[in-house]
């Protein structure tokens, strides 16, 4: 496979919210705008890539009987990275997403990519994989928070332009089944074209 195709995959033929239905927990939880869904996003990304890299460059150092800890180990170091990064700069953001931060370690997404590609590739196309499918993770989190928080509250990234309130629904919880649901159909019907 070229490394376009590599990338371009997480995108939307393989995209982990939209086709695999990975990682649903942040992208139910946190996509209440979307610069929460950007943020969750861009982070899983940072922590989707370079783990891994260090997947792929220390696989051959790593007994099979202790691979998936191992795994874990790498991928919990780049989310305490990212968790103090964040609550150091960007508090705000922080405070939004809570303790879906600590919970990227044990996203299906992360370490399913460390698994099954980054463990079996190259240096190269491992960070190319991490990059498309993390990208991909943050554009599906980031339109589904966009999409919540126009119908929700009339505004995108905190930009009000539509006057009054919008629709409570799409704020709450069941808002973002709703919202992921018809996303999903559009994806679908977008594939088949």
């Amino acid at each position: 496979m070229n490394q376009l195709q590599n990338f371009s995959k997480g995108f939307i033929k393989e995209n982990p919210v939209f086709t695999l239905f990975l990682g649903l927990c942040p992208t139910l939880g946190v996509t209440t705008s979307a610069f929460n869904g950007l943020g969750m996003g861009l982070a899983t990304t940072f922590v989707l890539l370079m783990s891994n890299i260090v997947v792929s460059l220390v696989k051959s150092f790593i007994p099979d009987k202790v691979r998936i800890p191992s795994f874990i180990v790498i991928i919990a170091s780049f989310v305490t990275i990212v968790e103090l990064t964040m609550q150091a700069y960007l508090p705000s953001l922080f405070d939004q997403l809570g303790l879906f931060i600590p919970l990227i370690v044990v996203n299906c997404l992360v370490l399913g990519r460390a698994e099954a590609f980054a463990s079996k590739n190259n240096f190269l196309s491992s960070a190319i994989d991490g990059l498309g499918m993390g990208l991909g993770f943050a554009f599906a989190l980031t339109l589904l928070g966009g999409v919540r928080e126009v119908f929700g509250s009339g505004s995108i990234f905190g930009f009000k332009f539509i006057e009054g309130d919008g629709m409570l629904i799409f704020v709450l919880a069941p808002g973002a089944f709703i919202a992921l649901g018809y996303l999903i159909v559009l994806i679908k019907k977008l594939q088949k074209a």
